[in-house]
């Protein structure tokens, strides 16, 4: 067997047996010290911690230090050993075997054996949301030996690191998970109570309120984690958490934490804090207004061309969101080794609009009135939905569209409204999961039209872009996968069936005495066995 995929610039696999050291340097020259706790506070909380079946940043980033996967990926893009000390994969790509380190146990003392890492598959692939597009291609996983995990394909999986890291295939402990001894996994205690092996065990729970993670002392990386407790607390006044993180009564804040982008740019000019937008290349979250395809002022590429024109992006992004956020060019993040800026580009330009708007058959009234149409979007990213909403009313009006906006009850109100197709347009947004094949497919595939929100609400189909899509999903030539996405944002920026805005402003807000913050391109969603303070301690309020 021979390692020969290399689907991210460098590529993966040119270091299997060498990566354990450059996956726990620290990048600061003293030693790190143990102790201390750090405290959180999360804009969005989680409902239970299994991110086996459940997805989202509010699951995966306590869940990642709970649960242990079988490699992490560094901030190169590279697989380093995690669960899995080193493995091989076969000259033809359909055999992965990985080796599992011998000393992991989960937190009630049991070990951790390849046995578990089949039936985590096997649960992760049913249950997930995207368990069958990222374990579709994955047969079966074959348990030679309690230390030995065959992964057998049916077709090459140029993501399938990706898939097998955090956020996307924690390992579960088969004896407190499996279905046949304790019912249905979507039911089962330990989804709140979890048993995992990872650097941290959770000792305490109050639903909708806070957690506390203890250090767990057996954990298989000698002398990590090297924090004694991290404690997340639910916020639910943006207020607070801005308080508590200038104050120090809060250490961190990740995925903006609830906070309005104001706030991040006043603490942002304190001493002793630190703002990053580290650490989210693996999440690459885009934001869009989607169009329902199935109304008929929509179905004519001219109009949604020219609303696409009436959008001034760097308006969004300097002005609204003060140089935080970044203009969207197509359905690929710019953090994405496949991203590409030869596409088709809506420079801002009200007398294009215009006329597209003319040549498409619908023209001014006597008020000036060429259409209406309807603007929803869901609560809890003010800068991201609510402001973009506020904005396009008055912009599209300037061509002739009058927006209603319909401010959301609440999450579910929107879910409904979107999921049932009975929206004309919508502020919403991806996460890309690393790969475009995981998560940026699922919004434009044509067999993908579902009543569930983040799947293809749009009504978008072209058979085109779908075989581009299924060619790029299997090839494992990078050059050659890359000119496939290449085409994707082509086709894509072509049709427009959605307007992408901007990537997220996310920003992780932190206290300059921490260290090993980000250390993967998964960030927050990563394990925090790394991360401690200067002095071993929080310091002093």
């Amino acid at each position: 067997m021979k390692n020969r995929f290399k689907p991210w610039g460098v590529y993966l696999l040119l270091f299997a047996g060498i990566l354990l050291v450059a996956g726990l340097t620290t990048g600061y020259a003293e030693t790190p010290k143990r102790g201390g706790e750090l405290v959180a506070g999360y804009g969005q909380f989680p409902r239970h911690f299994n991110l086996a079946i459940q997805s989202g940043a509010a699951t995966a980033i306590p869940g990642t230090s709970i649960f242990a996967s079988l490699v992490e990926i560094d901030r190169q893009w590279k697989p380093v050993p995690y669960l899995a000390k080193s493995w091989e994969v076969s000259d033809d790509g359909l055999t992965y075997t990985f080796h599992l380190v011998h000393n992991a146990t989960f937190h009630d003392g049991k070990p951790v054996t390849s046995e578990d890492v089949a039936f985590s598959f096997q649960i992760v692939k049913k249950y997930h949301p995207f368990g069958p597009i990222m374990l579709g291609p994955v047969d079966r996983v074959e348990t030679p030996d309690k230390y030995t995990a065959v992964f057998k394909l049916n077709k090459p999986h140029p993501a399938l690191f990706l898939v097998v890291s955090p956020p996307l295939l924690p390992i579960l402990p088969k004896h407190v998970y499996n279905e046949e001894e304790h019912g249905p996994i979507r039911k089962n205690p330990a989804n709140v109570h979890p048993v995992g092996s990872g650097p941290f065990k959770l000792v305490e729970y109050k639903a909708g309120d806070y957690f506390v993670l203890e250090r767990y002392e057996n954990y298989f990386r000698p002398g990590m984690p090297y924090l004694d407790r991290m404690i997340g607390r639910r916020i639910k006044d943006p207020n607070a958490n801005f308080i508590g993180l200038k104050t120090g009564k809060f250490h961190l804040g990740m995925f903006n934490a609830g906070l309005r982008l104001k706030q991040i740019e006043s603490l942002a000019k304190m001493k002793n804090m630190v703002v990053s937008s580290e650490g989210y290349e693996g999440i690459a979250a885009i934001y869009f207004l989607e169009f329902n395809l199935r109304k008929d002022k929509f179905k004519d590429v001219r109009v949604r061309q020219a609303i696409a024109y009436a959008i001034d992006k760097n308006f969004i992004c300097q002005k609204l969101h003060y140089g935080y956020s970044k203009p969207a060019t197509g359905p690929i993040h710019s953090s994405f080794p496949w991203y590409t800026k030869d596409v088709t580009l809506y420079d801002y330009n009200l007398k294009k609009a215009n006329q597209l708007l003319d040549e498409a058959g619908f023209p001014r009234k006597a008020n000036g009135i060429r259409f209406s149409a309807t603007i929803d979007w869901y609560p809890g990213e003010p800068d991201s939905m609510d402001t973009i909403a506020q904005y396009l009313k008055p912009q599209l009006k300037k061509i002739g569209i009058d927006v209603q906006l319909r401010p959301p009850a609440d999450f579910v109100s929107w879910y409904k409204r979107v999921a049932s197709w009975q929206h004309d347009m919508t502020m919403s947004n991806i996460y890309s999961w690393g790969d475009p094949m995981i998560g940026v497919h699922r919004l434009y595939r044509c067999d993908n039209q579902k009543h569930v929100v983040w799947t293809n609400t749009s009504g978008y189909c072209n058979p085109k872009l779908d075989a581009v899509m299924a060619k790029a999903a299997v090839e494992t030539d990078f050059a050659k996968r890359k000119a496939l996405y290449v085409r994707m944002q082509q086709i894509l920026t072509e049709d427009v069936p959605l307007i992408w805005t901007h990537e997220a402003p996310y920003k992780s807000v932190y206290n300059k005495e921490l260290r090993n913050v980000v250390t993967s391109i998964w960030g927050a969603c990563s394990p925090m066995d790394k991360i401690y303070w200067k002095n071993g301690h929080a310091p002093n309020k």
